[in-house]
């Protein structure tokens, strides 16, 4: 079973980089199309090489099935891992790595079929494919857990709402990310409010996540170590991210922010996630047993 899941590993990897290019590739089509439209709107200049870059491009589609394929990968290993181990693959870098990786993809899946937005995975995907090419460098051993994650109901609860929140971030910094490299480039009114949209949806799923997850953080460290809050570096970077997004939405919802502002709060917020996952390699602190992110 552990071999298995190294060779799901393998497999999810593979069909996640390959989805990554097909992606970038879509994406670049897509970007070349609408810079060669004719003034009068017809559809001579969105043609490539032979290409239709819409969607029903046949790129995207493949791309898409590739990502699909790599979800399903990335679900038995950690399937296989979990069943090796007895326990949720939620104890070092490499088995949070591989399920951060696989949140990103699902959160980024549900949202292509459920608002079109493909381009979105030129920029989201590659983040997972980062996320498994540094996984496969770290120690893939099993180990028991050590006596601070020995509850491990609640330990697959907090870092599983962890997962959902993370990977809708990342969405929402792909669909900034995007929005703003097309306002530069001075795509039309209608993309880039899909786009805003996007990552503001996004966000309304990763958002209460992000406050579960303090929440049931705060409740394991009281079962730990017997205090609710110690101010340790990923706590303290975890509230700082969940602040990020909270003004975010403020600003959004309650000042009226739109476009170039709130596109740059989801990049830094997403930035903040990222220093929340590897703070801890830096950083002394209680959650650094194991290597553990999260």
């Amino acid at each position: 079973m552990a071999k298995m899941s190294l060779y799901m590993f393998t497999a999810g990897f593979i069909s996640l980089a390959l989805a990554g290019a097909m992606y970038l590739v879509y994406g670049a089509g897509q970007a070349v199309g609408r810079l060669r439209l004719t003034p009068g709107g017809g559809a001579a200049g969105a043609v490539m090489e032979g290409w239709q870059f819409r969607g029903q491009s046949p790129i995207g589609r493949i791309a898409t099935i590739f990502a699909w394929n790599a979800a399903v990968f990335l679900l038995f290993s950690v399937m296989f891992r979990t069943i090796v181990s007895g326990r949720g693959p939620f104890s070092n870098m490499y088995e949070f790595s591989l399920v951060f990786s696989m949140g990103i993809v699902a959160a980024y899946l549900f949202v292509e079929t459920k608002y079109k937005v493909k381009t979105v995975g030129a920029v989201v995907v590659p983040v997972a494919v980062a996320m498994l090419l540094y996984a496969s460098t770290l120690p893939n051993d099993i180990s028991p857990l050590v006596p601070a994650l020995q509850n491990n109901l609640l330990l697959t609860v907090h870092v599983s709402v962890a997962i959902l929140a993370y990977g809708f971030f990342a969405v929402s910094f792909g669909s900034a990310g995007l929005y703003l490299i097309r306002r530069a480039t001075g795509a039309s009114a209608t993309s880039l409010d899909t786009l805003e949209e996007v990552g503001y949806r996004a966000i309304l799923v990763g958002f209460p996540a992000m406050a579960l997850v303090i929440l049931l953080g705060s409740i394991w460290a009281e079962t730990a170590w017997g205090r609710w809050w110690g101010w340790d570096p990923k706590e303290t970077a975890s509230l700082v991210t969940f602040l990020l997004y909270a003004g975010y939405l403020h600003a959004r919802i309650f000042r009226g922010w739109r476009g170039t502002r709130t596109a740059s709060l989801l990049v830094i917020g997403f930035g903040a996630v990222l220093f929340t996952y590897f703070g801890n390699l830096f950083f002394s602190g209680l959650h650094s047993y194991s290597g553990l992110g999260g």
